[in-house]
């Protein structure tokens, strides 16, 4: 019986989510340790994250080589990308690939939305219930939603009333958007804004920028993949997934070792305009302390600012690009196509709105406090409520019925980003408190499934019944999270989703784990090694 034919049972797993976690949690589960288990996907197919991110320009910041499972090396030899940096439509391919090799498709089922769970503390099992009314008790609940499936709509009065059209990136129309000959309007120079505001000003009759943040960005320099690259990436394997696993990013490429500082500012813009030149994130890797040092910050900040200044001709624009007001990298750091040299087409306008706030959207465009600006159509692109908001839209009670909005009023309580104390039972795939979006995230999934299924067949081998984390545990393990990114020049980027910052009413909570992947590895494996140190089984 197909998963979209089930009726309510007892099953020893639920997956929420069908993206890169709970495609592989679900082959980790039901393949390998032979459970029961349903996922539970509110799309109609699987790819999480790719699944609704179609926005013009959508596009990996991790090179492609990388982007994959790395379980099996079949898996690898079968797969070939095209170029440096996959589009949203090869993304979706190759998850499409390999849920079909997997056969992982019918023990989803799809179009269905969790509204909300809760722990039966008498009969320890989740009773999970969904839009269609179908309750499902399981064993343990696995949320693999991810952590930019939450689209942040802003409210601005008055939207209601716009006669032309309005999207958000993360709601993107699957048939697509033709904005030939339109006058569009796009709030937000985050990455999403970044990519997709040269691709829009392609279309378009005019486009309006409303910019609060000015942000850096490195260019991609993307494009297909020679034939001896990929002959590389299926022969050598082992070797691309070393690296990875011994980087704090979990990215295919070594950081430096070098001090930014050591060396003369000459031999600096030589060693910077090389990583110009070769583009992406491995930019970031040009010295060691660019994160760690306000002082090697303030060179490779510098170099960038006269890029941008040297790139965009407007000097009205030129300034408002390149007044950045965070260090580089304490945001993920955007890769583009042609983002400054965009500002150079007659059509394309820069809005200050930090300067000239959005005041209303009117039935003709937007209103800002000095101006109004008549669109066809505005583009949102403000990002998500990140890492706990698709969680908390689970609405999970735990022990005693506590809600986890609750439990996570001050910030997102957590042991290792995998459990939370009084939920037990319940694990999270890269939540907060892991090192999830600061990495290459299929390496931070694949740790965080693989640690979660040894759990499960650790306790099925000792005939346990429920894990949970400790509170103590999960307290110490928060101020690990805050003294990692206080080590850092993360924290300083005022409005940094990292922080939550760009939710109104939010806490103020760093809530990736900043001490690096390699590092979060060895510690999850000292833990397990330990006997599950931190951790009640019973």
């Amino acid at each position: 019986m197909s998963a979209n034919d089930q009726v309510q049972h007892q099953l020893d797993a639920v997956i929420i989510g069908a993206g890169f976690s709970g495609m592989y949690q679900m082959h980790c589960l039901r393949d390998r340790l032979g459970l029961s288990v349903l996922g539970l996907e509110m799309a109609e197919g699987v790819g999480g994250t790719w699944y609704w991110n179609r926005y013009p320009g959508a596009r990996c910041d991790s090179e492609s080589h990388s982007y994959s499972y790395y379980f099996s090396e079949e898996l690898l030899k079968t797969w070939t990308w095209s170029e440096r940096y996959p589009g949203y439509a090869e993304i979706l391919r190759y998850l499409n690939f390999v849920a079909d090799r997997y056969d992982l498709k019918r023990s989803f089922k799809f179009k269905t939305k969790v509204v909300s769970a809760h722990y039966d503390e008498a009969a320890n099992c989740w009773e999970v219930c969904t839009d269609d009314g179908t309750r499902y008790r399981t064993r343990f609940l696995i949320s693999a939603v991810g952590n930019l499936s939450s689209a942040n709509i802003p409210t601005i009065p008055g939207l209601e009333q716009f006669k032309g059209k309005w999207y958000h990136t993360g709601q993107w129309p699957h048939e697509g958007v033709d904005f030939s000959g339109l006058r569009v309007g796009v709030v937000g120079t985050g990455s999403t804004g970044i990519q997709a505001i040269p691709v829009i000003a392609e279309q378009a009759k005019t486009l309006t920028v409303f910019q609060r943040t000015a942000n850096y960005s490195i260019p991609a320099h993307n494009g297909p993949l020679d034939d001896a690259f990929k002959a590389y990436c299926k022969e050598r394997p082992e070797e691309i997934r070393a690296i990875m696993h011994a980087t704090p990013n979990g990215h295919p490429f070594y950081i430096s070792e070098t001090l930014a500082l050591s060396r003369s500012e000459e031999e600096r813009r030589t060693i910077y305009e090389k990583a110009w030149e070769k583009g992406g994130l491995r930019f970031r890797a040009s010295f060691k302390d660019l994160l760690s040092s306000e002082a090697a910050n303030q060179t490779a900040a510098e170099f960038i600012k006269q890029k941008i200044r040297k790139t965009v001709k407007d000097p009205r624009k030129a300034q408002l690009l390149s007044d950045i007001d965070h260090p580089f990298a304490a945001k993920r750091p955007p890769i583009d196509t042609n983002y400054f040299e965009t500002y150079n087409l007659d059509h394309v306008d820069l809005v200050n709105i930090r300067e000239d706030p959005i005041t209303s959207i009117v039935n003709t465009g937007i209103q800002t406090k000095n101006a109004l600006f008549e669109l066809d159509a505005i583009v949102f692109a403000t990002g998500f409520d990140a890492m706990t908001r698709p969680v908390l839209n689970l609405n999970l009670k735990g022990r005693h019925g506590q809600k986890l909005e609750d439990a996570w009023h001050a910030g997102p309580l957590n042991y290792l980003g995998l459990q939370v104390p009084g939920f037990p039972n319940f694990f999270m795939v890269t939540g907060p408190g892991s090192p999830g979006v600061l990495v290459n995230m299929p390496v931070a999934i694949e740790q965080h499934v693989e640690w979660i299924s040894d759990c499960i067949a650790h306790m099925r081998a000792k005939d346990l019944h429920h894990v949970e984390a400790q509170a103590q545990a999960s307290a110490q393990w928060m101020q690990e999270v805050n003294q990692a990114a206080a080590a850092t020049l993360l924290p300083k980027a005022k409005h940094s989703w990292y922080l939550g910052a760009n939710i109104p009413g939010k806490p103020r909570v760093f809530m990736p784990y900043a001490g690096g992947m390699a590092h979060y590895r060895k510690r999850c494996e000292t833990i397990t090694a330990n006997g599950y140190e931190g951790f009640l089984m019973a």
